[in-house]
């Protein structure tokens, strides 16, 4: 009986005498090999976590559903063009292939583009760098200058091939044809212009020679205007020694130059009428005010006339016044000398009582009711004891009237 012939792939992995092996380098090089040829190029919807910038430029974060996730990573040339920065838990869409890190052997999305959901790329960029200017003060209007009253000298940087920069010429010839221009042309769309608008913002502050300056273009799409809402510009602006007018676009279009700015004109013609206004305007508020001054001097004289007639109807006879306050006068002058009479007089009183309290106090009065005062005379010190003299010592004794040189005889 025949036997069916073995075959080779009934064996058993190690029994086969020609058995291959795949590395794991191998192994990963395969599996990236058959995803890149059936992932090469797909959209993914997913929200941004764990998202992290490397110092080398490159983008590595995850992007997930409510399910599941994926690790995704983004390099620096491609990241380079995205308009907007990506962030943690914003929904955006992602262009890539998927393939896999060999090295880990993980499996990545790698993305050549992104744009965020619900909104495009250009308005959330506006919209991030609008929120970071913002809160470093770069838009708050104590630090926005007042600008100079017919200035002398007016830099104008704008493209020297654009309607607006005629606008504005016509403008300032029309209404002092006297004021100097300073042109600054730059490149106002595409690549390079942010950077060429900063230069020459910058350019013309070195020249010292500018009174005010107007940044700007004519109208145009987002993207057409989008130079102006980089960041090198607006931070060119707020280091501006020179007030700066911005004038982007329309009157509907809103830049973050324009919040930077100093000022913000509507449109680039706007912006000329606002640094030299007619001359026609002026004299009409000239006018204006003069009526006003008028109107206020008026008004004042009429206020005066009044106060005044308020006056005189109080002082209606001011001789009859003066009467009042002499009559007064003399009405306190007799008051004030009957007080003075009473005083001096009770003054005498009281000056002959501490006389009499003295007077009753005095040796005279002593004398005077028959006492006598004896002195010795070796010292002409008052006797008080009789113990004190000596016999045939010479004493004075006064009497209230005169005086007597006595001895003594005797002592008792």
């Amino acid at each position: 009986m025949a036997r069916n012939p073995v075959k080779e792939t009934d064996l058993p992995l190690f029994a086969a005498e020609t058995r291959k092996f795949l590395t794991i380098s191998e192994l990963n090089e395969l599996i990236k090999g058959t995803l890149e040829k059936r992932f090469d190029a797909l959209w993914v919807a997913g929200e941004i976590s764990n998202f992290k910038a490397a110092p080398s430029g490159h983008y590595y974060f995850t992007l997930k559903d409510d399910k599941s996730q994926m690790s995704a990573v983004m390099f620096r040339r491609q990241g380079a063009l995205l308009r907007f920065t990506p962030a943690n838990g914003l929904a955006v869409l992602c262009f890539g292939r998927v393939s896999v890190y060999t090295v880990r052997g993980d499996l990545q999305l790698y993305v050549d583009d992104m744009e965020p959901q619900g909104q495009g790329a250009l308005a959330l960029a506006f919209e991030q760098l609008k929120q970071k200017l913002a809160a470093e003060g770069l838009f708050a209007e104590a630090r926005k200058r007042e600008l100079p009253f017919l200035p002398q000298t007016i830099g104008i940087v704008t493209s020297d091939k654009g309607a607006a920069l005629h606008d504005m010429l016509r403008i300032i010839r029309d209404r002092y044809p006297d004021r100097r221009v300073v042109l600054r042309p730059v490149k106002v769309q595409g690549d390079g212009a942010a950077r060429d608008i900063a230069d020459g913002i910058a350019e013309l502050n070195r020249i010292g020679m500018v009174d005010v300056m107007i940044v700007g273009r004519g109208g145009g799409s987002l993207e057409d205007l989008w130079a102006f809402n980089e960041e090198i510009v607006a931070r060119a602006i707020a280091a501006s020694v020179v007030p700066v007018i911005s004038a982007v676009g329309h009157e509907v279009d809103f830049t973050i130059a324009d919040f930077v700015a100093d000022r913000r004109a509507p449109t680039p013609t706007a912006a000329a009428q606002l640094v030299l206004p007619s001359k026609a305007d002026l004299v009409e508020q000239l006018r204006a005010l003069d009526q006003q001054l008028v109107k206020n001097l008026q008004f004042n004289l009429s206020m005066l006339r009044d106060a005044v007639a308020g006056l005189a109807r109080r002082l209606a006879d001011p001789g009859r016044k003066l009467r009042e306050n002499q009559q007064r006068l003399d009405e306190l002058s007799v008051d004030l000398l009957r007080r003075f009479q009473e005083r001096i007089r009770q003054f005498k009183d009281r000056l002959a009582q501490s006389a009499g309290r003295l007077g009753a106090l005095s040796p005279l009065a002593v004398l005077e009711r028959g006492y006598s005062i004896t002195h010795r005379l070796s010292d002409e010190r008052i006797v008080k004891a009789a113990a004190s003299l000596q016999v045939g010592e010479r004493v004075r004794i006064t009497f209230a009237q005169g005086k007597a040189l006595c001895r003594v005889e005797e002592k008792e």
